[in-house]
């Protein structure tokens, strides 16, 4: 499921030599700034390409019908029929029109990474999760979050490099963090069923506690986090159950929150200067389901992929696609459409009910 650390080896050379042979670089804004730049980490929900440049994976989705509503319809790697929520909630924030590109990217394209590695990077990567491996057989070779936090740590590394110790120290810690991930585990759970719920989840919460020390522990201090939706009620799931949400996997997404919760508050209070933004994307999701804001004319079924007398399909050119894609809040059979994402961003950026963001929203802890 991880990428093989021997791609980053020559890669990292790479970067250095490039990196110290820079005399002159573009730093003024990224240094004058009173907010540092976004990093994001995660699964598919926050991809923006990452899985493109990954042999031997299988979940990609850089061909049609992805990116169809996406500038001149090019399929990016976004598991969305266009913008996702990682571009939606950072152009909300300023500063950007969507997301950093990804880590991959950058080193493939290494003319260009000076002066991005300080305007943010994007290290999600579709089918990672919390724990090394998990869903290997089903997705092949991803970047799991573990990995994601390894490359942070390079980028960490030239960024001081660039702008010396004290200055890098001090954008790294003014910059934002956004993480998304979780949900690949409990899938995993569910199907597999190695111990009970609340082993499980309290399994999930430990490892989710050393994945944001390591980041603690590199500098990072304002975390924006993403919960993981209701599972059960995405449109794979309720394919299987014959049509009604899956309570079961829904009830350890809640349950994995109201664990997450506690773990954050607790960093919080134990941690000097860790601030902290959890959006409760379980009942952000449950209420467009209960109640669709005006314009959700479905919110149960795919737009792409699916046919009412088809079932669930894969979303392939030449398949089904529905005509109006802002009325459905599944792109997928497992992701929001692009008309869904930015309903959510708008809540975790400028929400004040903290039923659905808390204790903060991601507006006030950019500028925090």
């Amino acid at each position: 499921m991880a990428t093989p650390l021997t791609i980053q080896k020559p890669m990292l050379f790479k970067i250095c030599l490039l990196l110290f042979s820079v005399t002159t670089i573009a730093t003024k804004d990224a240094a004058s700034a009173t907010v540092g730049p976004i990093f994001i980490f995660g699964d598919s929900i926050v991809d923006v390409g990452t899985n493109n440049y990954l042999k031997n994976c299988t979940a990609q989705v850089n061909h049609p019908y992805y990116g169809v509503d996406y500038p001149h319809s090019i399929a990016t790697g976004r598991f969305s029929n266009g913008l996702n929520p990682a571009d939606c909630v950072v152009a909300l924030l300023g500063g950007y029109k969507e997301s950093p590109p990804p880590f991959l990217a950058l080193l493939a394209h290494s003319s260009n990474l000076t002066g991005d590695l300080l305007h943010g990077v994007n290290f999600a990567s579709g089918g990672a999760a919390l724990v090394k491996g998990v869903r290997k057989q089903v997705v092949g070779n991803v970047v799991s979050y573990e990995e994601q936090i390894q490359q942070f740590a390079t980028v960490n590394g030239n960024i001081t490099a660039l702008l010396g110790k004290s200055k890098g120290q001090l954008l790294i810690q003014g910059s934002m963090y956004i993480i998304c991930v979780g949900s690949n585990d409990i899938v995993n759970y569910v199907f597999s069923h190695p111990t009970t719920p609340e082993v499980f989840i309290a399994n999930i919460t430990a490892i989710y506690a050393i994945h944001l020390k390591n980041l603690y522990n590199l500098g990072a201090r304002k975390f924006g986090i993403m919960g993981v939706p209701p599972l059960g009620c995405c449109p794979i799931s309720r394919a299987i159950s014959g049509g009604a949400c899956t309570k079961e996997i829904n009830d350890v997404a809640s349950a994995f929150y109201t664990s997450l919760k506690s773990l954050l508050k607790n960093l919080s209070s134990t941690l000097e200067g860790f601030k902290y933004s959890l959006a409760n994307s379980y009942n952000m999701t449950m209420s467009v389901i209960e109640n669709p804001p005006t314009g959700f004319k479905d919110v149960k079924t795919p737009c792409c992929g699916n046919h009412p007398l088809a079932g669930i399909n894969d979303c392939m050119e030449g398949g089904y696609l529905c005509p109006k894609r802002d009325n459905h809040l599944f792109w997928d059979a497992f992701h929001p459409s692009e008309a869904a994402s930015k309903l959510a961003a708008r809540v975790l950026v400028f929400g004040e009910d903290p039923n659905f963001v808390t204790p903060i929203n991601f507006s006030t802890l950019r500028k925090a």
